[in-house]
């Protein structure tokens, strides 16, 4: 080995484990795309034993669902960047044409979610969302239990509407504010000049640790309960209306969302307050006090706030009535019949910069200097996403995958349900959840037919577990943001985590039967 080799790999070596998987898959998508696209057959046997072609497109589609797959799972480059592929690629390689591929990024759930963000980035800008925190907080008392399931319920709901990031984001510092007024009355001094919790104090700690954590869960939880919580929800509802034409609007995801949600929460309280972290303190003395302080400084509604949480209102009842509205009648006309989730979202957003919240200064509910913070990355994740879905739907390569799950034909379909929402949750841990709902959505669509169930029988809970990831850091935002607080140690999370991981599995499989499926409906 020369001297120059010799530097490269201790360079090499010395890089983060993250970095060296990422340089490794660089290089390894495109070399398992091009691998596979040689080996793939030109025909094959379908499930009714007839054999059938598979295009050239087929097997280009199914070579470039392992490069993308690849380079998101060890994030080889910026996820956002790998959803951009099917743009340059799926052209290039007889795929899908340019103007079919890029139409998916700007499906109408991106714009859905678009609004969305605009309507999170005015709760945020005008501080709805900490009065929300600090209401729940005055509500619910300082009891370490009581205030471990107010911060939570106030986050699940926050997380419903603002994405899980921001939420944890602001309800992390009220939490470690309640745990430094708590410290200081036990000895004296805050977390800063301890340099952390004292673990010789367990109780302290344990309300510590169950706070903490209770934040990263609830956010994750809460984003299960609407369409625009968490992005995969969107994905999957594209899908299922890109493959099947069975459209799921605001309110029927609801059903689905909210009771997972309200079975979840109160679940990952009693773990964490009870079983993982139980903590014998009474009332945080002073707590009424830090709590009743903030309240007050926070005033009477701005009129940022006002005008943000009448267009809030109005939005959430149009996104749950519009089902209604749209077979509504009138002299034998549907005037409403072109109403959609996006187009209130989008009208939701022009309220925001059109309502004005001081006339003499020019100032509106929503500025494009605020817009400017929309996470643009998350809907180019969401195009690629349904780019890849619909080459995968249009080249016939769901009938090939399905062709090689006919070893599942025998399996119970608890047994598979099972698995699938394990592997999902799992899998979550290490990779962004998006992508992954992405890539697995069109597999298990064309494994439902093999086991003869619906195929939203699989895909709903799936996309439901990959927004459960618990135990590590890296698994979702809200849990970095936790562990970033240098409070709760890897050894903490990950045990605490490994039981709600669990918990989650059992939760959605349960309700994929008592809740899911009766909601979807016997065709779905």
């Amino acid at each position: 080995m020369n001297a120059s080799s010799g530097l490269e790999y201790g360079g090499f070596m010395a890089l983060t484990l993250q970095q060296r998987v990422g340089r490794v898959g660089l290089v390894l998508g495109p070399m398992l795309a091009l691998v596979l696209y040689l080996a793939l057959p030109e025909t094959f046997t379908n499930a009714q034993g007839k054999a059938v072609a598979f295009s050239q497109a087929g097997r280009a589609t199914l070579a470039m669902m392992a490069w993308m797959a690849t380079w998101w799972m060890t994030e080889a480059v910026d996820i956002e960047v790998t959803a951009l592929l099917p743009v340059a690629a799926f052209p290039l390689f007889g795929i899908m044409p340019l103007a079919r591929t890029t139409a998916n990024y700007g499906a109408d759930v991106i714009f859905l979610f678009l609004g969305g963000f605009v309507l999170a980035l005015a709760i945020q800008r005008w501080g709805l969302d900490r009065r929300i925190a600090f209401a729940t907080l005055k509500l619910v008392g300082t009891r370490p239990k009581a205030i471990v399931g107010g911060t939570m319920a106030a986050t699940a709901f926050v997380s419903m509407w603002v994405s899980n990031t921001a939420t944890a984001a602001m309800m992390v510092p009220i939490v470690m504010s309640v745990i430094d007024v708590a410290l200081r009355r036990r000895s004296g001094l805050g977390v800063a000049e301890h340099g952390g919790i004292p673990q010789e104090d367990r109780d302290l700690s344990n309300f510590a640790f169950s706070a903490l954590l209770g934040v990263a869960y609830a956010a994750s939880i809460g984003g299960v309960g609407t369409i625009i919580g968490s992005p995969p929800n969107g994905i999957l509802v594209r899908f299922i209306e890109q493959s099947s034409g069975i459209r799921i609007g605001f309110l029927e995801w609801m059903a689905i969302g909210v009771p997972v949600m309200l079975a979840f929460l109160p679940l990952a309280w009693f773990l964490n307050t009870t079983v993982l972290f139980p903590s014998r303190m009474g009332e945080i003395e002073g707590g009424r006090e830090f709590v009743r302080d903030e309240w007050a400084k926070l005033g009477a509604l701005n009129a940022g706030e006002r005008v943000t949480l009448g267009v809030f209102a109005v939005t959430v009842l149009l996104w749950m009535s519009s089902s209604f509205l749209r077979d509504w009648t009138v002299m034998g006309a549907r005037p409403l019949a072109g109403l959609s989730d996006a187009g209130i979202a989008i009208l939701a957003a022009m309220a925001l910069f059109l309502t004005p919240v001081d006339r003499a200064r020019g100032i509106r509910a929503m500025d494009w200097a605020t817009a400017q913070k929309l996470p643009w990355g998350v809907l180019i994740l969401f195009g690629g996403g349904l780019a890849l879905a619909a080459a995968t739907e249009a080249n016939g390569v769901a009938q090939y995958i399905g062709a090689l799950a006919a070893d599942f034909a025998g399996w119970p379909v608890w047994a598979a349900l099972l698995a699938i929402i394990t592997i999902m949750v799992f899998m979550s841990e290490l990779t962004s959840n998006t992508a992954q709902v992405a890539t697995m959505l069109p597999i298990l669509a064309a494994l439902a037919p093999v086991l003869g169930v619906p195929a939203g029988m699989l895909l709903v809970p799936a996309t439901i577990a990959a927004s459960c990831a618990f135990m590590m850091p890296v698994g979702t935002p809200p849990n970095a943001i936790v562990f970033g607080t240098g409070l709760v140690r890897m050894p903490q999370m990950i045990r605490a985590g490994l039981w709600l991981n669990l918990t989650g599995i059992m939760v959605i499989f349960v309700l994929t039967y008592a809740v899911i499926v009766p909601t979807l409906g016997a065709g779905r």
